[in-house]
């Protein structure tokens, strides 16, 4: 997801601020997203909410997971994004290895986001990065204490962009079931195995500063009359912010077994999943 690159013809339409956008009806989901295949499994169970068996080695359906054997790539960070890099197609990255499944869904270039499916992904993301930073500042294990006060939270530049949709008159829907999915997904992981969730963590942010930011500007030319939101916005130079955070992911897994770093590695087609089912809100 680092480097995912996604370009759209955009169109520049002003916002109404009459128009009143209603709350998003409850949505049933399954706790993992429908299309993630079964592979090695761990059991994770959650209240009130239907679940699966979890993936923590996980494979592409287009061909089958390679462990990584060391001297591949220079430090963890590396692995991570090669892991990444296979899970996109030829089209979205150079190193991408999946097969595009057209016409499961549209490219990006015929994407139509409306006003009402942006703001919930804004309100579902927000609910993860909330729930990320919540784990971070109140870890579990020492190695997520690396990761305060990194500069790359978002949770505040969320809440800032919703009050201003709110000022503006715009109703701001509940979280739906892929954010509040994805959040007790990423709590429970994050109390039982810190090498997946490290993963999660990586893909997440790493996602918004590359292909999300590429999303976001042709989202914003097309409903939002290019307004760039808060949420696209960092304190500092983002690329040092962005390298800082590198270091300390391989400073962590430097004590990590190749056990250890193969099951983060795996954990990365079910951070796609994850991420992909809340991006598609904004066609919502």
């Amino acid at each position: 997801m680092e480097s995912l690159t996604l370009i759209s013809q955009s169109r520049s339409l002003s916002i109404n601020p009459n128009l009143r956008i209603l709350s998003s009806p409850n949505i049933s989901s399954t706790f993992i997203p429908k299309d993630v295949p079964y592979f090695k499994t761990q059991f994770l169970k959650l209240p009130g909410i239907a679940t699966r068996n979890v993936i923590v080695s996980a494979a592409t359906t287009e061909k089958p997971w390679r462990r990584y054997t060391g001297g591949e790539a220079k430090g963890f960070v590396d692995e991570l994004r090669l892991a990444a890099m296979k899970l996109h197609t030829r089209q979205q990255a150079q190193e991408g290895e999946m097969e595009a499944k057209a016409p499961e869904e549209p490219r990006v270039e015929e994407w139509e986001p409306t006003l009402d499916g942006y703001l919930k992904f804004l309100v579902d993301i927000k609910v993860v990065y909330d729930t990320l930073e919540q784990i971070i500042e109140k870890p579990s294990f020492p190695s997520y204490g690396e990761f305060r006060n990194t500069g790359l939270e978002r949770s505040e530049k969320l809440a800032k962009d919703l009050k201003w949709f709110e000022e503006k008159g715009y109703g701001i829907p509940k979280a739906s079931s892929p954010g509040v999915a994805y959040a007790k997904y990423l709590e429970q992981l994050s109390e039982k195995d810190p090498q997946a969730f490290i993963c999660h963590f990586y893909n997440i942010y790493f996602a918004n500063t590359a292909g999300g930011r590429i999303i976001a500007k042709k989202v914003a030319e097309k409903i939002l009359d290019s307004r760039e939101l808060e949420f696209y916005k960092w304190d500092g130079e983002l690329s040092q912010l962005l390298q800082n955070v590198r270091d300390k992911l391989n400073k962590v897994a430097e004590n990590w077994s190749r056990e250890d770093k193969n099951r983060c590695l795996g954990e990365t087609e079910i951070s796609f999943k994850f991420y992909r089912e809340i991006v598609r809100l904004m066609l919502s």
